[in-house]
């Protein structure tokens, strides 16, 4: 069977879609009207023998099969970019949007305060950022690449570990002032606790502390529940409690003085984070820029 160039103009329209979210969007970015848009689709889904969307008079929404495809089809289109730029006398051009979904503590404490230097080093690359607590769908929303902490959940999404860090109490000097500084985990029973709701979940995480081989579960509790952990970092700095938290990022804080570790001898406990992304075929040149950068940056300054 030949090469039907119809069908790469149609997947071409296809991510379209995708990433613009409506067939309206697509037809401004591709230069088409949106009925124009439409029969495209129609095309290539006839071409290929699946439905890729469910169309309804409010939303285009991707079909199992059109989510699946556009898994496959996205990296085959980076790599037609990279060519083609090769071929112009270019290596792997960085340029175009990134859209990153990321966890609020990487965005605030990690990423932002070295966000000049990955765009002072590619000029050429513009940096979306959706800061929330869940992964939910990169294919359906049209994201790159996704960096959150915890362990993986099963998926067919590439996952790669960036760091470990470690799981630290910390609270503000005059809050310890106060209330006292505790010698032992148990300690905590009588301390106010600034608790953090599990996205996964919705109730708070349980709080362990490791030394060596022993771990002490504490019943924690606490009048103050976030689902955001930089917002309940500021709340510990401003002196309501006892919190814990991912060490990386904290350093400046303590630094300050604004914090201080207590507890330092059952901070045992590690905690990954994982960029996400669709495939380790062929990664477009911009994710496998920012995961390099990300890497050398953390890498700079390991905890």
């Amino acid at each position: 069977m030949g090469f039907d160039g119809r069908l790469l103009s149609g997947v071409g329209t296809f991510t379209a879609v995708v990433e613009a979210g409506n067939f309206a969007r697509a037809g401004d970015m591709l230069g088409l009207t949106p009925s124009g848009v439409s029969r495209a689709i129609a095309r290539l889904e006839t071409q290929i023998g699946v439905r890729l969307f469910d169309r309804t008079p409010r939303a285009v929404t991707l079909t199992d099969e059109g989510r699946r495809f556009y898994t496959q089809v996205t990296p085959l289109l980076a790599g037609l970019d990279e060519a083609a730029a090769e071929a112009a006398g270019t290596t792997a051009a960085v340029r175009g949007r990134l859209r990153l979904n990321a966890d609020p503590s990487f965005a605030r404490l990690i990423l932002a305060p070295r966000l000049p230097d990955f765009l002072a080093r590619y000029p050429a690359l513009s940096l979306e950022i959706i800061v929330r607590d869940r992964l939910g769908d990169l294919v359906a929303e049209g994201f790159d690449v996704a960096v959150r902490f915890g362990e993986p959940e099963p998926s067919r999404l590439i996952a790669r570990k960036l760091l470990e860090t470690r799981i630290v109490a910390c609270a503000a000097p005059a809050y310890l002032a106060r209330r006292g500084t505790p010698r032992h985990p148990r300690d905590l029973e009588n301390h106010e606790c600034l608790m953090f709701r599990d996205p996964a979940t919705g109730r708070p995480f349980d709080w362990e502390f490791h030394k060596g081989r022993e771990i002490v579960e504490v019943k924690t509790e606490g009048r103050l529940v976030f689902n955001d952990l930089p917002t309940k970092l500021v709340a510990c700095i401003a002196g309501l409690g006892i919190t814990q938290a991912v060490e990386f990022g904290l350093e400046d804080f303590v630094a300050r003085g604004e914090l201080v570790q207590v507890l330092p001898d059952w901070a045992e406990e590690r905690y990954p984070l994982y960029a996400y992304y669709l495939s380790r075929h062929l990664p477009p040149a911009k994710v496998r820029a920012f995961l390099d950068f990300v890497v050398g940056a953390l890498a700079a300054n390991p905890m």
